[in-house]
């Protein structure tokens, strides 16, 4: 299996087009790296790749990613469609990248699919260019020489579909095994806690990519004066995740979908320095994993 983190920031990447907190000012000025909205490409057999979740920045990210260059005929594709965690804009708007491209398939949970088409009809808009195939997204299903099996985390709705009564899932997490080699990638963004069961997930992987969005949950109000907080986002904090992840020390634990106010950003803070000596990573975008 491979898999490759084409995005490891939240919503409105690094730096964030209308923030000017400490950390946003220094990636305009270069000193540390910028970074795109999170966004996951996996491939078991190393020929069809899949999306996890399609970011707003897609078309770069694509565009600087060799494994999903297109060829060898002029309109060929490695891409064979996307897997959506959740119905968040941030993850969902990239599927307009992909509009006129032929026989690709959105898999997603039911509660997504509804939102995606009566609540922000994308489906419609996308479908005017090329039919795409949307399936749901059941409990098990297998994908490009990978078994995939889905992992309900929450039912936190997007802001835009509030009032929607459809039933849940909202939020998923996805488990990658590669058929082959017996590896096992875990790829949860979106964790507002941790839920019941968790353990024997997180335990049966090789590697995990967890929900980094905050280190605190007051961070976001102490950088920027908003006074939302991680309550308000759905988002389990750095903080309190980090001794879980302790308890798996034969894992390979990486922390994505960073906040532009998140400390991890800079690799010299005493956040990251704590987050090394616990044997946890933050990673560039485009790093590739291999299972």
């Amino acid at each position: 299996m491979k898999a490759v983190l084409l995005g490891t920031t939240a919503g409105g990447g690094f730096p964030q087009w209308n923030c000017a907190c400490s950390l946003c000012v220094r990636a305009r000025s270069g000193e540390l790296p910028a970074r795109s909205q999170d966004c996951l490409a996996v491939t078991g057999n190393g020929t069809d790749w899949w999306l996890v979740n399609a970011s707003p920045d897609l078309r770069t990210q694509l565009a600087a990613c060799p494994l999903l260059a297109p060829g060898p005929g002029p309109r060929d594709t490695p891409v064979r469609g996307a897997l959506f965690t959740d119905a968040e804009l941030d993850h969902a708007l990239g599927l307009l990248t992909l509009r006129g491209g032929a026989g690709l398939t959105v898999r997603a949970p039911d509660a997504v699919l509804h939102a995606l088409r009566d609540q922000f009809d994308l489906r419609t808009v996308i479908d005017g260019y090329a039919p795409l195939e949307w399936r749901s997204a059941e409990s098990s299903f297998e994908v490009a020489g990978l078994r995939v099996t889905v992992i309900p985390v929450s039912d936190k709705r997007p802001k835009y579909a509030r009032s929607s009564t459809v039933d849940g899932p909202w939020v998923v997490a996805y488990s990658f095994e590669d058929l082959a080699s017996g590896g096992v990638l875990v790829y949860a963004p979106c964790l507002a806690s941790w839920p019941d069961g968790f353990d024997e997930v997180v335990a049966g992987a090789d590697c995990l990519l967890l929900d980094g969005t905050f280190y605190a949950g007051s961070e976001m109000g102490s950088a920027t004066g908003s006074a939302s907080g991680q309550a308000f986002m759905g988002h389990l904090p750095v903080v309190e995740s980090l001794p879980l992840l302790e308890r798996f020390p034969d894992v390979r634990r990486i922390y994505t979908h960073l906040n532009n106010t998140n400390p991890l950003l800079d690799p010299s803070s005493p956040e990251s320095a704590s987050l090394r000596a616990a044997g946890v990573e933050v990673v560039a975008d485009g790093t590739v994993v291999e299972l």
